[in-house]
C-alpha cells in the first residue's frame, strides 16, 4: 500500500510539472479583476480628465473596471513611486506625464530624480502646448510690454520641475526679466491665482486655459508650441518673439518593470483601440490635445532626447530650477 502512495504522489507531481509552488495563473486570462489607473496629479487637471476619458474606453474593451485613483504631488513623483513598489502584473498602471522624465530631474538631487527607462511604457498617449496668460487688469498684451514695465514680476506654475516652470524660466532668463516663481499645486489652482492677482502671468496648458481665453478673462501673450496653434492663430510663439523656449507637455501609460510582455501588449492593444475611439478622439479636440499614440521605443527616444534638451538650455541660460 505504501508503494502505491508514493506512486500516486510522483504521478501528481509530474502532472504538475514538479512544483508544487508553481502558480496557476495563466497570463492569458488577463485581466480577470479591476486594473487601478494612478494619476500623479490632482482631479479636474488635464491629466487626471485624459485618464478619465480613456479608462472608459479601455474597461469596454478589457471587460473588467479601470478605476482612476489619483495620487498627487511631485509632479507625479508621489504616484511613480507607488506603482514601482506594486506587483508587475498588470493590475496598477500610471499616467505618467512626460515633465516627470524630462524636467523634474533638472530640479532634485540626482538620487532622488524618477528614471523612465525603470518602467514598462505600455504606450504614449498625446501631447499639449503651455500658453503665457495674464488678466486684462495686468495691462500686459505682449512679453515685450512685460519687458518694458521694468518691474520685478511673480509668475505662477503648476509646481516645482514642471513644464510651467521651465518654459516661464527660460522665457524671463532670457528677456532679462526679474521674475520670481511662486509654485502651485497643478494648473487649477495656478489659473486661479492668476485670475485673483496674486501672480501676474502663468505658463499652463492651453487646454486649461482655453475657456477663460475664450471669455475674456485671460490674455493668451505667447505659446511655447513649435508654431502657432491653429486654435490661437493671433497668440506668436516664443520663438516668434525671440525666446528659445520649445517646452511641451506629453503623457504616457507606463507599468512597472518586469510586467509580462504578453500583459503589455494586452494593455497596448486596448489603449489602441480607445485612441480610435470617436468619443475620445472628441475629447482630445475639444481640450486641444495633439496624439503622441507612440510605442513605447519611440516614447522613450522622445523623452529623453527632450531631458537632453532641458538640461542644455538650463545651462546655458544660469536657470536653478530648485532655486526659482
Amino acid at each position: 500500500m505504501k508503494r502505491v502512495a508514493v506512486l500516486a504522489l510522483v504521478a501528481v507531481l509530474a502532472g504538475c510539472g514538479g512544483n508544487l509552488g508553481e502558480s496557476s495563473d495563466d497570463e492569458s486570462s488577463y485581466p480577470d479583476r479591476a486594473i487601478t489607473l494612478l494619476v500623479g496629479q490632482d482631479a479636474g487637471g488635464s491629466t487626471d480628465l485624459i485618464a478619465r476619458a480613456l479608462a472608459e474606453q479601455v474597461s469596454d474593451d478589457l471587460g473588467k473596471p479601470v478605476t482612476v485613483v489619483n495620487r498627487p504631488g511631485a509632479n507625479g513623483g508621489v504616484a511613480a513611486k507607488e506603482l514601482a513598489g506594486t506587483e508587475p502584473d498588470g493590475y496598477t498602471v500610471m499616467m505618467f506625464v512626460g515633465s516627470l522624465a524630462y524636467i523634474t530631474p533638472l530640479a532634485v538631487a540626482p538620487g532622488q530624480a524618477v528614471d523612465i527607462t525603470k518602467y514598462d511604457v505600455v504606450t504614449g498617449v498625446s501631447q499639449d502646448d503651455y500658453v503665457l496668460v495674464t488678466t486684462p487688469a495686468k495691462k500686459f498684451t505682449t512679453v515685450k510690454d512685460i519687458v518694458d514695465a521694468g518691474r520685478a514680476i511673480k509668475y505662477g506654475t503648476t509646481g516645482v520641475g514642471t513644464g510651467s516652470q521651465l518654459s516661464s524660466a527660460l522665457l524671463f532668463a532670457q528677456a532679462k526679466v526679474n521674475a520670481t516663481a511662486v509654485p502651485f499645486d497643478g494648473g487649477a489652482p495656478t489659473l486661479t491665482a492668476v485670475l485673483g492677482g496674486q501672480v501676474d502671468v502663468a505658463s499652463v496648458q492651453l487646454g486649461e486655459a482655453q475657456e477663460q481665453i475664450k471669455a475674456g478673462k485671460l490674455v493668451p501673450l505667447v505659446t511655447f508650441a513649435q508654431k502657432r496653434p491653429t486654435y490661437l492663430p493671433d497668440t506668436p510663439t516664443a520663438k516668434e518673439a525671440g525666446y528659445n523656449a520649445p517646452v511641451q507637455q506629453s503623457r504616457a501609460v507606463v507599468a512597472p518593470d518586469g510586467t509580462p510582455t504578453a500583459v503589455v501588449d494586452r494593455l497596448r492593444g486596448a489603449f489602441g483601440k480607445a485612441f480610435d475611439a470617436r468619443e475620445y478622439q472628441d475629447f482630445n479636440t475639444e481640450r486641444l490635445l495633439t496624439p503622441n499614440e507612440v510605442d513605447g521605443k519611440t516614447l522613450l527616444d522622445q523623452w529623453t532626447g527632450s531631458l537632453r534638451t532641458y538640461r542644455s538650455l538650463t545651462e546655458q541660460y544660469g536657470i536653478d530650477l530648485a532655486g526659482k
